[in-house]
């Protein structure tokens, strides 16, 4: 972290390069070009807004198999290993590798990392980092960033409450 208490962004590609990635640059152009002057991806809507940017350049690709049961509209990107069921999902959006998708809805500018879980929920316009599940949601989730390795379920305790756990500065949206 810098003293500013930040990850700065360089940083964060000396250890992609280190880790022994490959790390590239993305020219934008056409209308994503005018839009995308700077985005400071430390904010949500930034860079939620910078995933779209990209959603929206994204030439689709199918890696795995796509059953009958799953339907698939506009620019989709599905990584291999992926298994999907009894779904929709409505690009522009992205599908990691080795993701499990079952009685979901996966909408526009979602982009959805490796490994992940996604049962019996709605997630539109919003990014889930890796290993994280997300399952028998009721309602919505939007315009969110899920960390990596997070859990986020309908519990089935009672008496009823939420339970959460939050980092500094998250704002979180409760429906009634």
């Amino acid at each position: 972290y810098s003293p500013r208490g930040e990850l700065e962004i360089t940083d964060a590609i000396q250890r992609m390069i280190d880790n022994g990635c490959s790390v590239v640059p993305h020219i934008l152009s056409g209308s994503a070009a005018t839009v995308a002057t700077w985005k400071d991806t430390g904010k949500l809507e930034d860079m939620l807004e910078a995933n779209r940017i990209v959603l929206d350049d994204m030439e689709p690709s199918i890696a795995s198999e796509v059953p009958g049961d799953v339907q698939l509209h506009g620019r989709v990107t599905i990584g291999a290993g992926a298994k999907l069921s009894h779904s929709t999902i409505r690009g522009p959006a992205v599908i990691g590798s080795n993701v499990e998708i079952t009685d979901a809805y996966i909408g526009p500018y979602t982009s959805i990392n490796d490994g992940c879980t996604i049962r019996s929920a709605e997630i539109e316009h919003s990014i889930i980092l890796e290993n994280t599940i997300v399952e028998n949601i009721e309602g919505k989730i939007e315009s969110s960033l899920i960390g990596k390795e997070c859990v986020v379920r309908a519990s089935t305790l009672r008496p009823r409450a939420y339970k959460l756990v939050l980092g500094d500065h998250s704002v979180a949206e409760l429906m009634r």
